[in-house]
């Protein structure tokens, strides 16, 4: 900064920061004054007069206009409230350009607080009530605007209160920011809040059924995007197969993306960098795929865990530029509480129960970075937001919810036993339905294959075990059965591959899934209904009486083939 070199006389209020720095440059040409106060400050100005007044925010608004050098009126013309000085009859003697352009109904609300204030001071002051107090108050325009006030009465030199002034800050956008992050806490709590006794009485089906509505409930209806799909990798393939998806074309899940960052769209960007993109413009982005008819512009953020993307959540609009930053940062946030949710229940899956309690540990060892991903993640929005208590608040409570999602999921993946009452099973032979039935049970899980094998030839059936997919296919292939119990998930071939083979073998053969909790990843379930066969899934663990109920079912009902 170059000296100034006209004489200037110069009032310091207080102890502004950073004010000793640029004194020291302009001592030698000025006359400086001090005062220790606003009240020393304004005695000063009514027998001398200042070019300059120097001060922090909350003193110089504390000034009577009238007293003010012209180039402290600028100071207050230019900052970004609306400021304001009422006299003791309500009138306003000054009202910066900001508090100007506000509505009429908000000045006039602004007003009427500040004369209740005034005539409460005024009785403070006659009580000898010795502080003078600022006030606060907020309120929802008539525009629908949301308005934060601060009034603090100005005190002449015998201790009256004679006006007041008043600084209003428009937090409507501050407060939208406040929504939307209670409604990204809201909806993560909900997406991975697994309650074990709600769980526990829906099959596969139901449970992905439920997670999709989890999800498109919190996109949809609490963070107000309305044209959506989320997709997750297939580890072997790089498709980004589509799994979830609100308000898009009907060919949306015929379009084939792979995580490869070109000629890919942006999703397969995304997937293959696994950080956001903004596209403000579609019609303008090379990377842009199509996807919802008219888009103008889209949002896509990775779903990450840890240091792994395991998929996209895409958002698309028929407005330019209709996603900002803070949809983005939100987004992010919200997509690792989706990313958590997809991961644990296809862990409960593959790692089966057991009695053990393995799975506990395998589940809550792989969830733990992801939760230490979301707490860094908010942590650092906490940062970015200073000043803003409120949104800082709401940010430590998605910190808290992690803390407690982490809890809730050491609770519901507590070990189950494969089969519920095997060990009090009691035998029964004289079954005429179940009797001298051929029943293959196909399953990697020593524990399953045991137990229900168990349970079968206590009811007369006859019995033939696969440990894998590939054993199962090579079985069906050779003899005949008249029910099939086959996991979704099997070393060297899936369920899916067994229920296909089972199908080319006899079309009538009756078919039962089981499978650990959680979404099924292959889509196996739902491919293999679209096709038909498949009677019933069973959830592991499941009891003996819901095996038997659902496997006379199945043979009871089986359709039979043609003449």
């Amino acid at each position: 900064m170059n000296s100034i070199t006209q004489t200037m006389k110069i009032l310091v209020v207080g102890k502004p920061n950073g004010v000793d720095d640029l004194l020291l440059q302009v001592h030698g040409n000025s006359e400086i004054v001090r005062a220790e106060g606003v009240e020393e400050a304004q005695r000063m100005l009514r027998w001398r007069s200042v070019d300059l007044v120097i001060g922090s925010g909350a003193d110089l608004i504390s000034f009577r206009p009238s007293l003010l050098p012209a180039q402290a009126v600028a100071l207050l013309e230019g900052i970004s409230q609306g400021v304001c000085v009422f006299d003791g009859v309500g009138q306003a003697v000054f009202s910066n350009a900001k508090m100007q352009a506000l509505a009429e109904s908000v000045r006039e609300r602004v007003r009427r607080f500040c004369g209740e204030s005034l005539t409460a001071v005024q009785m403070e002051r006659t009580e000898g009530v010795p502080t003078v107090r600022t006030r606060r108050f907020s309120f929802t325009g008539l525009d629908g605007g949301q308005y934060e006030v601060s009034a603090t009465p100005v005190v002449d030199p015998h201790g009256r209160a004679v006006e007041m002034v008043a600084v209003v800050w428009d937090v409507s956008a501050q407060r939208r920011l406040q929504g939307k992050i209670d409604a990204i806490d809201q909806a993560g709590r909900e997406l991975v809040s697994l309650d074990l006794k709600q769980f526990s009485q829906l099959d596969t089906q139901q449970r992905l059924d439920l997670l999709e509505q989890r999800i498109l409930r919190s996109i949809r209806d609490l963070l107000h995007f309305d044209n959506f799909e989320i997709r997750v990798i297939d580890p072997k393939t790089k498709r980004l197969e589509l799994i979830v998806a609100y308000g898009m074309p009907p060919d949306a899940d015929t379009i084939e993306l792979y995580a490869v960052s070109e000629r890919n769209g942006v999703c397969g960007y995304v997937a293959a960098r696994g950080t956001s993109y903004l596209c403000a413009d579609t019609t303008n982005d090379s990377r842009y795929v199509h996807g919802l008819t008219n888009a103008k512009s889209s949002l896509t953020v990775p779903l990450r865990l840890h240091d792994r993307v395991i998929g996209v959540a895409n958002f698309e609009s028929t407005r330019p530029a209709a996603f900002s930053e803070d949809d983005k940062q939100f987004a992010e946030i919200f997509g690792r509480y989706v990313a958590i949710a997809l991961h644990v229940l296809e862990l409960l899956v593959t790692e089966r129960q057991t009695t053990t309690g393995q799975v506990c540990q395998n589940v809550l060892y792989e969830i733990t970075n992801p939760l230490n991903d979301l707490l860094t993640q908010a942590e650092n929005l906490i940062e970015d937001y200073i000043g803003h208590d409120d949104i800082r608040l709401r940010l430590r409570q998605i910190s808290e919810n992690a803390v407690r999602i982490r809890d809730s999921m050491r609770d519901f993946t507590t070990g189950k036993p494969g089969l519920i009452g095997a060990k009090n099973f009691k035998p029964s032979l004289d079954d005429p339905l179940l009797s001298n039935k051929k029943i293959l049970v196909a399953d990697d899980e020593e524990v399953i294959l045991e137990t229900v094998s168990k349970v079968l030839l206590g009811h007369g059936c006859k019995v033939i075990t696969a440990v894998d997919g590939v054993q199962a296919i090579e079985l069906l292939a050779r003899e005949p059965f008249d029910l099939v119990l086959s996991d979704i998930k099997m070393p060297g071939k899936t369920g899916y591959e067994v229920f296909q083979a089972a199908r080319q073998a006899d079309s009538t053969i009756p078919f039962i899934f089981t499978t650990g909790f959680g979404y099924d990843p292959d889509h196996a379930i739902v491919k293999a209904r679209r096709t038909g066969g498949v009677t019933s899934v069973l959830l592991k663990p499941f009891k003996i009486d819901q095996l038997l109920h659902e496997v006379r079912d199945a043979i009871q009902n089986r359709v039979k083939p043609a003449p």
